[in-house]
């Protein structure tokens, strides 16, 4: 008997704003948790966002408390304030419409390395899952509570998935919840993992293969099914009613 693991099988059929809880929980567990810092953001493709409101962590939030946006940052359905780093989200989306979901934060390993200005090797296999290109933008033009600020940082983000934003955090993108979760966390293992590598020896250049590196770039990050999935199952065993 062949089993064919689809996403149906292995965790329950989520709604978008279901689906953004269960992305700030589960990466508040992979170190993206900075108090009330961090953003995701869920394009409807009519012009509004679902986004985490302000004011809630993230390993608090719930269904009922995911708000409605224009792309302008008004607030169109919901009881919560708006992020106060929405504007990055806002300039991502009007100049990349093809992105569902996009995701930032200040993880511990990944703002080392964007504080450095300095993109980390990938070191192992589990550095790059998700796959993407991950680029440093370089400069810190202030808080992206600024409209300008966040301009200018999508426009040097240009057509990458992944960002180190220097003295800043991190800020992630993809085509579904399941691609920014998978390249989130290999995110934070690779900045992780490419620390204790240079605290141990120094620095070195990565053993991965060139062919193995190449096919990772070209990755949209949803080909690993099950990863994300057993995500939300280990939530939902957590708080079982979190999605009432």
């Amino acid at each position: 008997m062949t089993f064919t693991p689809t996403p149906d099988k292995l965790a329950p059929d989520l709604s978008p704003a279901q689906q953004i809880v269960l992305l700030a929980r589960t990466l508040w567990r992979e170190g993206y948790d900075d108090h009330l810092a961090g953003h995701i953001t869920y394009n409807l493709g009519d012009g509004t966002l679902l986004c985490n409101p302000w004011l809630l962590t993230w390993n608090e939030i719930r269904p009922r408390d995911i708000i409605r946006i224009d792309l302008d940052g008004n607030v169109v359905e919901g009881d919560w304030p708006v992020p106060l780093g929405i504007p990055l989200h806002l300039e991502l989306h009007r100049a990349r419409p093809n992105v569902r979901v996009a995701m930032h934060n200040h993880p511990r390993f990944g703002t080392v390395w964007a504080d450095m200005g300095e993109v980390p090797p990938a070191y192992d296999q589990s550095s790059t899952l998700g796959g993407g290109e991950l680029t440093l933008v370089d400069e810190y033009d202030g808080a992206v509570n600024n409209s300008e600020a966040a301009r200018k940082a999508i426009a040097a983000m240009g057509d990458a998935d992944l960002a180190l934003l220097a003295g800043h955090g991190v800020f992630v993108v993809g085509v579904s919840t399941r691609a920014v979760h998978q390249r989130a966390v290999a995110l934070e293992i690779r900045c992780r993992n490419a620390w204790m590598v240079r605290a141990a020896d120094g620095r070195r250049t990565s053993p991965l293969p060139a062919h193995w590196l190449e096919r990772t770039l070209r990755s949209d990050g949803n080909g690993f099914v099950g990863y994300w999935e057993s995500a939300v199952r280990e939530e939902l065993r957590a708080a079982p009613d979190l999605l009432a």
